[in-house]
């Protein structure tokens, strides 16, 4: 048992004060998975500026690699800001992984190209990702933590769906602005500089989220345990455990998350032929309409528990994932409806995520142990779907890759199966 001084006694935010700050959380949430989506949306203009263009499959899968990279980083970064969070406290992380953010943003939109600079090019790319998974790692632990411990106990599952709300919203923010600038711009101009538009809008916006952030509530749950005088210890190998359900529980959502947000609209345009704009708006199409579900998903979850979602994601995601694929054709329809379908079956697991998390793990070590747990599952299985995918259909075995989904997607079931339920429970008695 540990012995600290008690801190100073903060109010308790009342529910209106709750509601500014998820929303402020929220909108810096979007910006995040903005800036970090738009790098799948442009991957095929980035392959061509910023690697040698000798081999241009080689360069896409340089490209996807770099994007892997990125999420490697992010167990690191979930540690490391993790820890921070649970000493310093969940709103000077989410400030400081913002800022990180928008400067790894910012260097993409004015970074020279291959052509200019050579390898330097592909160096200067890699480090800006690097920056960004390092900080991306802390921004999702902690955005998952905090809005799970403002939550009403009832409403944490609606509540906590706004996590996701901000990654779907993100990247369908990034493939509007993707549409819109492959619409507006020739294809050449695209190619030359209209790919670093997305970024240095992110960097611009990133602003407006840092003004929302720096008004935020601290999380009184996180005050109330900082103000205990005595500390019970905590059982090391229960949070062991949870860290390894949970790696298994984010698997396959995150492996197929991945598959239908960064990956498809790629997959559609290199290797059945797909328009470029047509690709990007079916995306945001079917983002949206995922987007508007999970409030309603999450709910659902505060009356009929966590683990009927994740089971019902499992099963289904099991059985669609290589026909949904195999839809897929150069017809704008075979790209909507496919993705409409999955993604609605991964905005169910989705939807509680944030929820599910912050229940299984005490308030002294939450943000860390979710940090760690979610990172390494996005980094291992996320991170790397997009490039395994490219691989795969590079050595004309594509039907693999669904079967690796499948098997995630298995994962997640069974990692539901040794889950207990945590509706509902109070985040101070976990």
């Amino acid at each position: 048992m540990t012995v600290g001084s008690p801190r100073e006694t903060r109010s308790t935010p009342d529910i209106a004060s709750r509601k500014k700050s998820l929303f402020a959380s929220t909108i810096g949430n979007v910006l995040e998975w903005y800036e970090w989506s738009a790098y799948a949306v442009f991957a095929p203009f980035i392959a061509a500026a910023m690697f040698s263009q000798s081999d241009p499959v080689s360069a896409l899968l340089s490209t996807l690699a770099v994007f892997a990279v990125g999420f490697l980083m992010r167990p690191l970064g979930g540690i490391v800001f993790g820890r921070i969070a649970d000493k310093k406290g969940r709103k000077f992380v989410l400030v400081t992984t913002m800022l990180m953010m928008a400067a790894g943003s910012l260097l993409i939109g004015i970074m020279p190209t291959y052509g200019a600079i050579g390898a330097w090019a592909s160096v200067l790319l890699l480090l800006a990702r690097v920056m960004q998974g390092f900080a991306h790692g802390g921004e999702s632990a902690t955005a998952y933590s905090y809005v799970g411990e403002i939550a009403p106990p009832n409403r944490r599952g609606m509540w906590g769906s706004v996590a996701f709300v901000a990654i779907f919203g993100g990247s369908a923010l990034a493939y509007t602005v993707g549409g819109v600038i492959t619409s507006t711009l020739s294809e050449s101009a695209v190619g030359q500089w209209g790919w670093r538009i997305p970024f240095l809008l992110g960097a611009v916006l990133a602003l407006f989220a840092l003004y929302l952030r720096k008004n935020m509530d601290e999380s009184d749950v996180f005050d109330s345990e900082q103000n205990k005088v005595t500390q019970a210890p905590i059982a090391r190998k229960t949070v062991v455990k949870a860290i390894v359900l949970m790696i298994g529980m984010t698997s396959g959502i995150t492996a197929a998350h991945y598959t239908w947000t960064s990956y498809v609209s790629t997959f559609a345009i290199t290797q059945r032929g797909m328009d470029p704009d047509t690709a990007y708006w079916m995306l945001v199409i079917a983002q949206l309409i995922a987007l508007v579900s999970l409030p309603f998903f999450g709910r659902l979850s505060d009356s009929i528990g966590r683990r009927p979602m994740l089971a019902a994601f499992a099963v289904l995601m099991f059985v669609l994932q290589i026909p949904l694929t195999m839809m897929i054709s150069t017809q704008w329809w075979t790209l909507l409806l496919p993705s409409t379908v999955a993604l609605l079956v991964i905005a169910v697991p989705a939807s509680i995520l944030s929820s599910t998390l912050s229940e299984s793990f005490p308030t002294r070590l939450r943000t860390q142990a979710i940090g760690f747990a979610y990172s390494f599952s996005v980094a291992v299985f996320g991170g790397t779907a997009p490039y395994l995918n490219q691989l795969f259909l590079g050595l004309d075995l594509g039907w693999v890759f669904g079967v690796y989904i499948m098997f995630l997607a298995a994962m997640t079931g069974v990692a539901c199966f040794f889950m207990r339920e945590t509706k509902g429970i109070r985040l101070e008695d976990v």
